[in-house]
């Protein structure tokens, strides 16, 4: 192994002491931090001091919803979002050459899945600090769980392209992928265009396909509802500005 890590220029695994840089999930709504936050995570957000994170203030609310008592002045956030350079995310991780334990902690849900958290991720590996995912609430699983579409076969697609053209093209992409793979295409939009995307949806995409719709998952305004286009088309809804994915499926 040591060999392999040589020849692909990576850096030679460290002792299995060495520091740990955790994935600490986040809620996605406002609900009740225990019903979807392990105790353990909870435990581990009150003694670590170094964390990456999108937003400090989003962070330091959620931190203190885990645990009132912890110490908010006496801990480091890094931020890390699509604006930091490559040279700020290569030196977020020297607290652990130090032997601090860090973690990231995401803007909502899990860090490192359509989150800039990878990128850091991907250090740590190169380096052989140890990584240790966290139990905790995605919103890809949790709609995909809740959908009735095909769980072995899925692609999530981030957001779709702003243009028109560009975007009527990523749609009957998917619905090729659809129907040719079988394969579930999950998005996201920005809230403020969740009633738009749908609308957008009903007229580009064939009636009988289906959509779920997932909203505030985890929150007090929960919804997930699997429909066809068509009905869809008709539909009474109002999800713009409430957190929202997007599955397809046939």
């Amino acid at each position: 192994m040591e060999a392999a890590a040589t020849e692909y220029g990576m850096e030679r695994p460290r002792m299995k002491k060495s520091p740990c840089l955790y994935l600490m999930p986040s809620t996605m709504s406002d609900g009740t931090v225990e019903n979807v936050i392990p105790s353990t995570n909870i435990l581990l957000a009150s003694r670590i001091r170094y964390f990456i994170v999108e937003n400090v203030r989003t962070a330091r609310r959620f931190l203190r919803r885990c645990d009132p008592s912890i110490a908010i002045d006496d801990i480091t956030f890094s931020v890390l979002n699509r604006h930091t350079s490559p040279e700020e995310i290569a030196s977020m991780l020297d607290p652990m050459s130090a032997g601090h334990d860090m973690a990231i902690i995401s803007e909502a849900g899990c860090p490192a899945i359509a989150d800039p958290g990878a990128d850091v991720v991907a250090i740590a590996q190169r380096k052989g600090y140890r990584v240790e995912p966290l139990v905790g609430p995605s919103s890809i699983l949790m709609s995909l769980m809740a959908s009735g579409f095909n769980g072995q076969s899925f692609a999530f697609l981030g957001y779709l392209p702003i243009d028109s053209r560009e975007r009527v093209a990523r749609l009957k992409e998917m619905e090729r992928r659809i129907q040719n793979e079988r394969q579930t295409q999950i998005f996201i939009e920005t809230p403020y265009r969740n009633n738009r995307i749908i609308a957008e949806l009903t007229k580009a995409l064939p009636g009988r396909m289906l959509l779920c719709v997932a909203s505030d998952i985890t929150g007090e305004r929960q919804s997930i509802i699997t429909r066809p286009l068509s009905w869809w088309a008709t539909a009474k809804y109002n999800y713009d500005k409430i957190p929202t994915i997007f599955l397809l499926y046939s």
